[in-house]
């Protein structure tokens, strides 16, 4: 059984009996901290902050996760702290799996990777709308101030 933690006290396991899943950019379990605060993101599609999306699929992916990492921080998360994604393609192919792969790969920076979902869908939200990433973050628990 592999174990790897990170900073956010989140425990990513790959158990032996399962194939390693590393190289595809997730981890087949995560375990989170006692008492932790939950960050749950909405769906963030390729759009920019005008809401254009890019004609290609690889420059809406990107979006996606600049969209995610900007959805994280307002809530003080980062990726390091994120448990799963789902991940909604429109017209998957095994090309767009190897982009996805190695792109969350990059953006996890040799950090442990979450768990993770990717299903094909026929259609999203948007007219264009290649791909939706969504995700759940575990922060520890923090002392809240009262206001």
């Amino acid at each position: 059984m592999q174990q790897q933690t990170n900073a956010s006290q989140l425990t990513m396991l790959n158990p032996a009996g399962l194939y390693d899943p590393t190289p595809n950019g997730y981890s087949h379990v995560v375990l989170t901290p006692g008492q932790s605060s939950w960050v749950f993101v909405s769906g963030q599609g390729g759009e920019d902050a005008n809401g254009v999306l890019a004609a290609e699929f690889e420059l809406q992916l990107r979006q996606s996760l600049a969209n995610l990492v900007t959805a994280l921080t307002a809530a003080e998360a980062g990726l390091q702290d994120v448990a799963r994604l789902t991940i909604l393609v429109v017209g998957h192919n095994e090309q767009r799996l190897r982009l996805i792969s190695q792109t969350i790969n990059e953006a996890w920076a040799g950090r442990p990777t979450p768990a993770c979902t990717l299903i094909p869908v026929p259609r999203l939200a948007l007219d264009g709308m290649l791909i939706e990433i969504d995700a759940v973050a575990s922060l520890a628990a923090r002392e809240v101030m009262p206001a």
